[in-house]
This record gives structure tokens, C-alpha cells and sequence, in this order.
């Protein structure tokens, strides 16, 4: 938890510094007067706080964002009495629109720079390790949530909607943001198409596995292989080797191999008891039945899927890298847009899925500081901030770029009261979100 606090206060301070510089830097090119610079909100008073010139540069004790205080704009403040007077030179609405749509753009195309090089960086630095979806040679395994889909144990899934996913890791995503669609798959070598119901994503979404993170919609199928044996093991006493195979317990066999959880479950459930062992050794099918001494352990290692799978691993050079940012950026956005979408398709309960503070958090690892997850997911939330930010909706940057627009196509600019009010139903618009997103943070920890 401590991780993962420190990991969300550090990923988000580095957004919002760079965000707020977007806005900042355009601004000093066309010579604007910037008399704030802050990292969370200062409301009354600030933690931190040092004027350098004319930019009074802080830390407020409001982590819910921050800001920089360009002089001639109607933003967070509301301040307006300024506004009253004939504008001066170097104030934000004394310059041409063109400029003002650089400055109020600034902090978006920031984010998403910030992402492109976080990925051209990743890329270059740990190349890009994935499983190719047909690469799943067993097909899929199934669990409590691909069940409510009417998905089977081997099957291969070929296409979902209009995509054909090329990644495993993409597949449940994929699933979620294809209500309405169909998944063709391929089942015992006959294809078939599976409807994706805006009923069935509702029951995953209500699914305790789901919302806790406990499971993925789609699994592989990861079957036993036994990697090492512990000497003087029950493994070793009864005749269990190393690369043997574990297909079966206690007559119970599958085509495909017993799954991992499936196989460390039966060694505690029959603790004491007699158990048999289906298993494939250099070819041949063998079973080995004995009893696992009361509270002991088999004594075996076992294979991971990275041996039994084949992984793709990529390599990046630096040409690569730069080409790879982009698409790692334009891949991310149009799902997060999808996912997005889905939120206001009221036929499903999507929405209930939103989330804040607690939600973003969790996207950081807990378990160590592990670097490469932190700049990933630091990446991936710089995109969610440029797109939120770049939304129509007063109070953001998007509202004030619409007003900009209009002002550029009509050639009146809106009036200060005008924008004043819409200044404040975007404020309130906002709130209402935020109240909304921790506080299904909070249902789910209570209800959890």
C-alpha cells in the first residue's frame, strides 16, 4: 500500500508539472504574464512557495491537480476583476486567437508527448515481450466470468467483432468493448460465433472476481510440467520425474492438460488421502497412484507458461523506438476512447466501473518498486489525463479551446460573463464526477 501510494503521488506530481509547463513555456514564447505556478491546489494557503520573477512557484496541500495563473484568462481562480480594465500587451486575451489556441493546447500535446517518449524509451530500454494470440495451441481455459459468455475450455478464438486480436493480453479487453458484437471462435475444428451480451458483460461486471482484479475474462491454459523434484520429496518416493506432464486426477483427465490451480488445489484438498496421477512421460501415458502424507507437499517445482508458451520478444532500435511510441500511444488512446464510449452505453453497467483516486493507485505495483511497471503505467495515465482534458467540457482545456474556436470561426469573442458562467457549471460538472468516480471507490471497498 505504502508503494503504491508513494508510486501514485510521484507518477501524478510528474504529470501535473509537465501538464501545467505545457501551458506555461507557449505562454512565455508570446510574452504573457504567468504570475502562478503550482503543483496541487493553494486554496487559503500552500505548503510551499517562492517568487522568481514575476511567477510565484508553489505547492499547494490540495492534491487534486494543479495550475498556472495566466493573467488575462477567465480559469480556476475566477478571477475577473482585471478582466474589467482595457487588456494590456501582456495579457492572455491581448493576443491573437492562434496564440491562445497554442497556449491552451499546450498542456494536452505535453501529456502526449510525455507518453511517445516514456514508450520510445521502454521500447528501446526492455524491447516488447508478448504471446501471440494463435500461439495459444490449446485454446483458452475457462473461468466463472468467460462461463457467462458461453466460452468453452479449448477454444480458439479467431476474431471478436470487427478485430482479430493478435495479443492474448488483449483478448478479455477486447471482449468488454465489443458489446453487441459476436466472437468467432474455434471449437474442436468447427467455427462458431458466440453473441457478446450486454447481459452477460453486466454479470461479469457484478462478478466479485472482476472487480476485485482476481481474474481475467480469458485465461490461457497453463498445464503442469514438472520442472525440478525435491530429494527425499513424496514426489521422489513415488516415482515422479522431471518434464513429466500432468494430464489427469483421480480419472479425471483433460485433453489438454491440468491448468496450474487446478493441480495445486487437488494436492492440498487431498492431504492425507490416496490420490492418482494421470501424466504423459516421453510420449507414453503412465499413472502413479499414492497418498500425500497428511499437511506435506508434493516437493516439485514447476514449469511456468513462459516455458510452454511461445513468447515473442521484440527488440527496438532506435529508428523502431520512435515509430513503436506512436503506435504504443495511438493503440492505448482508441482503446481508452472505447472504454470510454462504453461508460455511456446504458444497456450495460459500465459506468459502474468508473472510478478515483483509489482505482488510479491501484494501477501502480504494490508488491516492489518496480521501475519498468511505473513508467508504463505513468505512460498509460498521461494519455487518460490529455484525452479528459481535451474533453468540450468547461472548466478544462477543451472548453476553453472550444470558445477559442467559435471566437476564430465567428470573429466575436464570447462575453466575460459568458464565460464566467460557463467557467462554473464546468466546475460543478467536474465535482459531480469526482464525487462520483471516489465514490464508487468507496462502495467497492465496503462492499468488498
Amino acid at each position: 500500500m505504502l508503494i503504491q501510494i508513494a508510486q501514485f503521488i510521484l507518477g501524478l506530481s510528474i504529470l501535473i508539472v509537465i501538464h501545467e509547463f505545457g501551458h506555461y513555456l507557449p505562454a512565455k514564447w508570446f510574452n504573457v504574464r504567468v504570475s502562478k505556478f503550482y503543483l496541487f491546489f493553494d486554496y487559503k494557503f500552500s505548503l510551499l512557495k517562492k517568487k522568481i520573477g514575476e511567477t510565484e512557484w508553489g505547492i499547494g496541500w490540495i492534491p487534486l491537480g494543479g495550475y498556472v495563473k495566466i493573467e488575462g484568462m477567465v480559469d480556476e481562480s475566477m478571477d475577473t476583476e482585471q478582466l474589467k480594465d482595457e487588456p494590456e500587451d501582456w495579457e492572455f486575451r491581448a493576443k491573437p486567437a492562434w496564440q491562445r489556441l497554442i497556449i491552451l493546447t499546450g498542456g494536452v500535446i505535453m501529456n502526449f508527448l510525455t507518453a511517445y517518449f516514456i514508450f520510445v524509451f521502454l521500447l528501446m530500454t526492455y524491447g516488447k515481450e508478448y504471446l501471440p494470440n494463435e500461439n495459444l495451441t490449446f485454446g483458452i481455459k475457462t473461468n466463472i466470468l468467460s462461463d457467462q459468455i458461453g466460452l468453452q475450455d479449448g477454444d480458439k478464438i479467431i476474431q471478436i467483432g470487427n478485430n482479430k486480436p493478435q495479443k492474448y493480453r488483449d483478448l478479455s479487453n477486447e471482449i468488454l468493448l465489443s458489446v453487441g458484437e459476436n466472437i468467432l471462435v474455434n471449437r474442436n475444428g468447427n467455427e462458431l460465433e458466440i453473441p457478446i451480451t450486454a447481459e452477460s458483460i453486466n454479470q461479469i461486471f457484478d462478478s466479485k472476481e472482476f472487480t476485485e482484479g482476481k481474474l481475467p475474462i480469458i485465461e490461457r491454459h497453463v498445464p503442469v510440467i514438472i520442472s525440478k523434484i525435491n530429494k527425499g520429496s513424496t514426489a521422489e518416493k513415488f516415482g515422479l520425474a522431471v518434464g513429466d506432464s500432468i494430464v489427469g486426477i483421480n480419472g479425471q483427465e483433460s485433453h489438454f492438460g491440468i491448468g496450474l490451480r487446478e493441480f495445486q488445489n487437488s494436492i492440498v484438498t487431498n492431504s492425507g488421502n490416496e490420490i492418482s496421477l494421470q501424466l504423459y512421460r516421453d510420449g507414453a501415458e503412465k499413472t502413479l497412484s499414492f497418498s500425500i502424507p497428511k499437511d506435506s507437499l508434493l516437493g516439485v517445482q514447476l514449469y511456468g507458461d513462459a516455458h510452454y508458451y511461445d513468447y515473442i520478444t521484440e527488440e527496438y532500435s532506435f529508428g523502431k523506438a520512435l515509430v513503436g511510441g506512436w503506435q504504443e500511444v495511438g493503440g492505448f488512446l482508441n482503446n481508452y476512447i472505447r472504454q470510454f464510449k462504453l461508460i455511456f452505453n446504458f444497456e450495460t453497467e459500465a459506468y459502474k466501473q468508473v472510478g478515483g483516486f483509489a482505482a488510479i493507485m491501484k494501477g501502480y505495483d504494490g508488491s516492489s518498486w518496480n521501475w519498468r511497471r511505473f513508467w508504463e503505467f505513468t505512460a498509460l495515465l498521461s494519455i487518460m489525463l490529455g484525452f479528459l482534458n481535451i474533453l468540450p467540457i468547461p472548466a478544462l482545456d477543451g472548453g476553453h479551446v472550444v470558445f477559442t474556436l467559435i471566437e476564430m470561426i465567428s470573429g466575436r469573442r464570447p462575453p466575460v460573463k459568458v464565460l464566467e458562467i460557463a467557467q462554473m457549471i464546468g466546475f460543478f460538472l467536474l465535482l459531480a464526477l469526482l464525487i462520483f468516480a471516489n465514490g464508487q471507490d468507496i462502495i467497492r471497498a465496503v462492499s468488498g
